[in-house]
């Protein structure tokens, strides 16, 4: 057994409140409260930027967690573990005993160890006549456990925050492209306009952005790009509408023809990106009703059907097309309490949500990031929330997401069918709840 007192470090090092604050978290783990040591990791080695640890401090922890016995840690098998600097130092492949000792401190610093220092400073247990351990020195894995939750939140953040991050890099990736092109189409039709100026200013905001941009540098530069673009659509569209020409189809042709093949040169870099950008979604909530929803998949818009494609399943990139956030929420109402506070306002927090999800059905971030590689991070979302909807009828959630990426990728899954069926259940289910109310609001009258 351990003892369950609060412990004072060994020699110069002195308490502090946090390691007080530590100990005391750290007793009021719930008996029956488990995590799977290898699972807690990944989502620590995901939030790192927000524990403030480094890569190193986590490679020490990652040699403390292989000295722990069992995969669960959990309060009945003990939580201290007591090897030397020197087989720590073996396990973190030959990394200094100067330095294991220091990324040591810093992980009792940031409150993920704590220390139960013997009387004389040693690591070791003491163990009964039948070879189990009574007593351990060393150091408690204790606030893992206490932080499990925590940690896996954190980590969840971390992952929508770099979707969408790669969103917006996508967004303005797409505008540059548009704004390098539209200016080009515009010089050479001769559209009136000081294109040199406009095109100057576009230079300056794509160069005034830093290396490394944070997420609201991206998001001022989208906006900023956005804009430009709007501008120089209106300029060409008010030319297109002032040109008096006989049809559609010769116009289109005579801009063709008269189009250089050989200026096709890009007047801006992209960045690197492995999927296209999404359409601009609705962050409406409003409640949709069947018939809503049915329209919404099954007739997207006329053109569609004008150009032959099969409405609700693919835009012209060859991408998944996405559907409004509201009808997502009418389908999978689930999903809203794994929300941030137990809502979903916008798609940053359906992502959010979805990434919770997946760590709860036990679907590996290696292919909830192939999901979003291959439909986009919105509709890898939308598809997580369908799945937790569809808990009880599926045996393997991440085998099943595998298989619709790779479906997806050979373009034959839709996200409009799957939505639709739910939007229908839960009708069904709803249908179901008023007549059972009205049946016994009826005998208790009666």
């Amino acid at each position: 057994m351990e003892t369950g007192s609060i412990t004072t470090p060994f020699g110069r090092r002195s308490m502090t409140l946090g390691m007080l604050a530590s100990q005391v978290m750290a007793g009021e783990i719930r008996p029956d409260q488990s995590v799977d040591k290898w699972k807690l990791f990944r989502a620590l080695c995901e939030a790192k930027p927000l524990l403030g640890i480094s890569d190193r401090a986590l490679a020490v922890l990652n040699a403390l967690l292989s000295f722990y016995p069992k995969n669960e840690l959990t309060q009945e098998n003990g939580l201290v573990v007591f090897p030397s600097n020197v087989q720590l130092s073996l396990r973190t492949h030959g990394m200094a005993e100067q330095t294991v000792r220091r990324h040591l401190a810093a992980l009792v610093e940031a409150g993920l160890l704590l220390r139960k220092d013997s009387p004389n400073g040693k690591r070791y247990s003491r163990r009964d006549r039948a070879g189990e351990v009574n007593d351990a020195f060393g150091f408690s894995l204790a606030p893992l456990l206490a932080r499990a939750e925590e940690i896996e939140q954190l980590a969840a953040e971390v992952m929508a925050e770099r979707l969408h991050v790669q969103r917006l890099r996508e967004c303005i990736t797409l505008c540059r492209r548009d704004i390098a092109k539209l200016i080009e189409a515009a010089v050479e039709e001769e559209v009136q306009g000081d294109w040199q100026v406009l095109h100057q200013e576009f230079r300056a905001l794509i160069e005034g952005l830093p290396r490394s941009p944070t997420t609201a540098q991206l998001e001022q530069l989208l906006d900023a790009l956005t804009a430009i673009r709007a501008d120089i659509l209106n300029r060409l569209e008010n030319r297109v509408k002032s040109t008096k020409q006989r049809g559609n189809a010769d116009y289109i042709e005579r801009h063709i023809h008269n189009s250089n093949p050989e200026s096709i040169s890009e007047l801006e870099p992209s960045f690197d990106t492995k999927q296209g950008a999404m359409p601009e979604q609705d962050n409406g909530r409003g409640a949709v009703t069947l018939e809503e929803g049915r329209a919404a998949i099954a007739h997207p818009g006329r053109q569609e059907e004008r150009q032959g494609r099969r409405p609700g399943t693919r835009d012209d990139a060859g991408g998944l097309k996405s559907f409004p956030l509201g009808l997502v929420l009418q389908a999978c109402p689930e999903i809203l309490a794994y929300g941030p506070d137990g809502e979903v306002r916008n798609w940053r927090d359906l992502m959010t949500a979805a990434v919770t999800v997946r760590s709860m059905l036990g679907v590996s971030p290696s292919a909830y990031e192939e999901a979003a590689n291959a439909m986009g991070p919105e509709n890898a979302a939308t598809v997580m929330a369908c799945i937790l909807e569809r808990g009880g009828h599926i045996n393997s959630a991440g085998g099943y997401l595998r298989d619709l990426t790779r479906r997806s990728e050979k373009g034959e899954f839709a996200i409009g069918p799957m939505l639709m069926a739910l939007l229908r259940a839960n009708a069904v289910a709803g249908r179901r709840r008023d007549s059972f109310r009205r049946s016994s609001g009826s005998s208790m009258l009666g």
